[in-house]
């Protein structure tokens, strides 16, 4: 079998060093492996599985695996990998994203930096095919645990530009068993003809968010189909009279990350409501009903992530309920 390799100019010399393309689905599970190495050491607090992966990366907007992902493997053990794609978000600027992973017994070798090298490249030659007019940028997501990561973008010129938190909320042992409910409007459990809906409300709440786009028809499907949804944990409000949703928040338990790190945590995750339903605290209500769900289902903690800058004031609210900020992320930019 003839296998393409790729030249990078500014490779290692580590013997036995590759750089080539995905081959297909057939090595999804090294990739989780690879990746869930890297959370494992980073302590990012997540965890892939082989069919998460797949229905991410059969779900892609603006990126072809076969030319916008690059694998490295040593002797055919895959070590790194790396992926481009883009978008425009609702302010005009034109994103370039930048991820990539190398297996912690192979950090400090030079491979991370080739990597982001090349996903630059690469990024450049799409940016080609693009209009000029908006303004481009590389951008990447981190946290702060991800010390080696963080190094590497911080000398490649990338730049802070918003920051975030994961918040824990350490104790449900004291979350009311009642809490009422703005006046007409009511919970309703979630049934497959409310998805469209349900993605649909989750879009317009987060067009007040920095760095906003309208979701796409293939990340609808990809919610969809998503292996980890957990519908009936679900909270969501809809008013009676208009019968329209006016927010939500979309709980999930991941019994394998709270077995591999040892805790018993639920995510109240994304948390939203609808521009006609503010002000009336059904943010509040949902979340102390999800809490209380969450305890009576054997968990102990409940976490989420949010925008610390976010337009609506969700950090002030989160902390009033309960929840601390444990880890700060990042979003990191480059001029192209």
């Amino acid at each position: 079998m003839i296998i393409e390799t790729i030249y990078l100019p500014d490779a290692p010399a580590i013997p036995g060093l590759v750089f080539r393309p995905i081959r297909g689905e057939a090595e999804y599970p090294a990739l989780v492996d690879l990746f869930n190495a890297a959370i494992e050491e980073d302590k990012t607090d997540e965890l892939y599985t082989v069919e998460s992966l797949a229905n991410d990366y059969a779900h892609l907007d603006n990126c072809d695996l076969s030319t916008d992902m690059l694998l490295a493997e040593v002797d055919g053990q895959l070590v790194g990998s790396a992926r481009v794609w883009w978008w425009v978000n609702d302010a005009g600027e034109r994103l370039y994203g930048v991820t990539g992973q190398v297996h912690p017994q192979w950090r400090g070798r030079g491979i991370g930096r080739a990597l982001l090298h090349w996903e630059e490249r690469r990024a450049r030659e799409i940016a080609a095919t693009h209009p000029i007019a908006e303004p481009r940028y590389f951008q990447a997501w981190i946290m702060e645990t991800q010390v080696r990561r963080m190094a590497l973008l911080k000398h490649a010129g990338y730049t802070p530009i918003r920051y975030g938190f994961m918040m824990v909320r350490p104790n449900l042992a004291d979350v009311p068993d009642e809490w009422p409910m703005p006046e007409g409007l009511e919970v309703r459990p979630v049934l497959p003809e409310h998805h469209r809906a349900i993605w649909e409300a989750l879009q317009e709440a987060f067009r007040d968010h920095w760095g906003h786009r309208p979701g796409t028809e293939e990340e609808y499907l990809g919610w969809l189909n998503w292996p980890d949804a957990q519908p009936h944990l679900w909270q969501v409000a809809w008013d009676a009279q208009s019968n329209e949703v006016a927010g939500m928040v979309l709980n999930s338990i991941f019994e394998n990350e709270n077995e591999r790190f040892g805790v018993k945590r639920g995510w109240t995750d994304p948390i939203c409501v609808r521009r006609p339903w503010r002000r009336r605290g059904l943010a509040r209500a949902l979340i102390m009903h999800s809490m209380k769900l969450l305890r009576d289902l054997g968990m102990t903690e409940a976490a989420l992530g949010v925008d610390a800058e976010n337009p609506n004031k969700a950090l002030h609210l989160y902390e009033s309920c309960g929840y601390r900020p444990v880890k700060r992320s990042f979003t990191m930019r480059k001029t192209q």
